[in-house]
């Protein structure tokens, strides 16, 4: 059976996959996210949403676009204030289910911690069980691409030599393939299932050692040593990972993977026609590709090129605000004005350099930061060149420095963009 179904979180790695298999089944679908333009260009119909926006938080925002149709919710945070997490988890769904006729809530193992994540996800659970909709709980959720957690994963498996893992690495997981739960949520569609939450996961075991093993074996490289990590390190590294913004590294994640992400699929998959495949069956359907091994080798180069960039602009930023005029007004000598402007300028360059450091730090809106930067290693070179043109003929690089540091600019926004 078929019919309209609306998607929230559609651009998302989980969501994706639901809206590209229900369309390939024949639903007329309607994607939802808070950035839709790529969406559309792949053929979807899509509504822009942004849940965290106060109007979403009224049904009558949701009533041309969920009225007559199923819902389902794959939208959702890791990190965040407890004021987002209540709009995206809480607010906005609760007033698209008052529209919607039935759905599905893609929700998570695991969240009877006391953390923000797993309370606000229980607190989507409660709205979802109030609206009659079906809720599952995907354990780890593995795919031909990966994303998150999943991203990281591969990116331990591809490190050199050693294979770091968190504990002794005998946490147990049953990972399930994304095309996978996409069938479960189209069959939970034809025949909801409301009331209480069903795990679903895949039918193979696999300790997080074995997991790390098998996704190195699959991109090709020889084995690698196990590197134990004492948990207490890798809640550090998780807090680091929050204060500077770096995604699948978090204390949220460093928790779920100390406990293992194991899920208790049977009483949801004894009712299912199509049964989950084990990880043995999905992770080697297909061979590891140039584009897999690049971007597992790349995924940590990503944080480290924006830290590097970070520093590079905090140093900057320091010597534009505190280096000695003396040693930088000699090169405008030659022109004919005051002092006092050059030496404003410099200080000014200095604060722009600590603001775009900052931004960097912090992970602030990638797109914009990066352009700021081009313009701003643009400026600077061009006004060099113009002061100082034997800059260009330094032997240890001079200007021809920026050359590779707006190369490297480049390459991080592109690593940014995971859209």
């Amino acid at each position: 059976m078929t019919g309209k179904v609306l998607i929230l979180g559609a651009d998302g790695f989980i969501g994706r996959h639901i809206a590209f298999h229900l369309r390939a089944e024949g639903w007329d679908v309607v994607a939802s996210a808070r950035r839709t333009t790529r969406l559309a260009r792949m053929g979807f119909a899509c509504f822009t949403a942004d849940l965290a926006d106060p109007q979403t938080h009224d049904p009558a925002f949701w009533a041309g676009v969920a009225t007559g149709r199923k819902i389902v919710n794959a939208a959702g945070l890791l990190t965040a204030s407890d004021a987002r997490f209540e709009a995206v988890h809480v607010k906005a769904p609760a007033a698209a289910y008052a529209n919607a006729d039935g759905g599905v809530l893609i929700s998570a193992v695991g969240i009877e911690a006391d953390t923000p994540f797993a309370r606000w996800r229980r607190a989507g659970e409660d709205v979802a069980a109030a609206a009659k909709i079906t809720i599952l709980r995907p354990g780890l959720v593995m795919a031909d691409t990966s994303y998150g957690g999943t991203s990281l994963l591969r990116a331990l498996a591809a490190l050199p030599a050693v294979t770091p893992m968190v504990g002794q690495g005998d946490q147990v997981f049953n990972p399930i393939h994304a095309e996978d739960l996409a069938r479960v949520v189209g069959e939970c569609l034809d025949a909801p299932k409301p009331g209480q939450p069903y795990d679903i996961g895949g039918p193979t075991r696999i300790t997080q050692a074995d997991l790390l093993r098998d996704l190195r074996g699959w991109l090709g490289l020889p084995p690698a040593r196990a590197l134990p990590m004492s948990p207490a390190v890798a809640r550090i590294g998780g807090a680091v990972g929050d204060a500077l913004n770096l995604g699948p590294i978090s204390r949220t994640a460093v928790a779920q993977i100390e406990q293992g992400v194991e899920t208790a699929e049977a009483p949801l998959v004894d009712q299912l026609t199509a049964k989950p495949r084990g990880i043995e069956q999905f992770l080697t359907h297909r061979p590891a590709g140039t584009q897999d091994l690049w971007h597992a080798r790349l995924f940590l180069l990503r944080p480290l090129i924006r830290l590097t960039l970070a520093l590079l602009w905090i140093a900057s930023g320091l010597l534009g605000l505190f280096l000695p005029a003396e040693t930088f007004l000699p090169m405008t000598a030659h022109l004919d004005l005051p002092d006092a402007l050059w030496i404003a300028l410099a200080r000014g360059g200095g604060l722009a350099d600590l603001a775009i450091a900052l931004a960097l730090i912090r992970n602030w809106r990638p797109r914009l930061t990066g352009l700021a930067q081009l313009a701003l290693v643009g400026a600077y070179t061009l006004a060099f060149t113009l002061l100082a043109p034997f800059l260009w003929l330094l032997p240890l690089g001079g200007l021809l420095k920026n050359l590779p540091i707006l190369v490297l600019i480049v390459t991080w926004m592109v690593l940014e963009d995971e859209r």
